[in-house]
């Protein structure tokens, strides 16, 4: 047992990383500073990986209805902690989105860390921009880590997996978005806090997945799966659909693997479960 680092959240990330790095993981609520404080004495950890966050019930649209659980989740909770660690001498990982972009498809320039041109049309989005711009002014002075993840895509069967998602979906729109196979995330983060990065990494692949290219893969393997393509339009819903940059993580010194290079790896994986 890693007892250098403490997760906390016990969601769909945070059981991910505590089985990788074979750490502590705490799934405690934290209300307020005191909270986070008694972790910190009951661990004693020099690492904080911060996993606790929302994505609504349902989906992101949840978080609409449920704005005090989002703000509490995704905006306060690391301010908090951010306070605790740099008083402590601790080391936070934040887990972030990358959902928090407009984005210009016809530019098709993908958005750097020091990204400014934020969307604000989802109260998750807006949850998110607030503790990612609290947490960047201590970036320059105190040891802390941003890591941006979107649209997780993993190789077994998982709720908050977008393969899933869209299996059960049976529409899928045809535009090319970031997304984090969650493998190669959990070696991201291991490189990172090896090298002890400070800032904001987007941890995503580079390219973007077209849902269909994935949902045709499936298909390949489960022949009587079938599959609409829809436009967004079509769908009513409002999301953030982007590329976001992997040069910074790239320098790093870590390899990052296109994510269409791995979708078969991860459909075969993903069928043995």
């Amino acid at each position: 047992m890693n007892k250098k680092i403490l997760i906390l959240g016990k969601g769909f990330i945070g059981q991910r990383l505590q089985k990788e790095f074979s750490c502590q993981i705490d799934g405690s609520i934290i209300n307020c500073f005191s909270d986070a404080q008694k972790l910190v004495k009951k661990y004693n950890p020099k690492i904080i990986i911060n996993c606790i966050g929302t994505t609504g019930r349902r989906n992101v649209d949840d978080c609409e209805l449920e704005k005090d659980a989002t703000l509490l989740a995704n905006s306060f909770i690391p301010v908090i902690l951010a306070e605790v660690c740099l008083r402590s001498n601790i080391k936070l990982v934040h887990i972030s989105s990358g959902c928090i972009f407009n984005y210009d498809y016809k530019k098709n320039k993908p958005i750097k860390e020091n990204g400014q041109d934020y969307s604000f049309g989802l109260f998750y989005s807006r949850s998110k921009i607030y503790a990612e711009r609290a947490l960047e002014a201590l970036v320059r002075d105190y040891n802390i880590l941003i890591a941006r993840i979107r649209i997780p895509l993993l190789n077994a069967k998982h709720p908050k997996n977008i393969l899933d998602k869209l299996i059960n979906y049976g529409k899928v729109i045809d535009i090319a978005n970031s997304v984090t196979y969650v493998p190669d995330f959990i070696q991201a983060i291991k490189h990172l806090i090896s090298i002890d990065a400070r800032g904001i990494y987007n941890v995503v692949n580079q390219g973007g997945l077209r849902y269909p290219k994935l949902m045709k893969i499936y298909q390949k393997y489960v022949p009587e799966f079938k599959f609409e393509v829809v436009a967004l339009k079509k769908l009513g819903l409002i999301r953030t659909n982007l590329i976001l940059s992997t040069n910074k993580l790239k320098k790093s010194g870590f390899k990052v693997r296109n994510i269409n290079s791995v979708l078969e790896e991860c459909v075969k994986e993903y069928l043995k479960f």
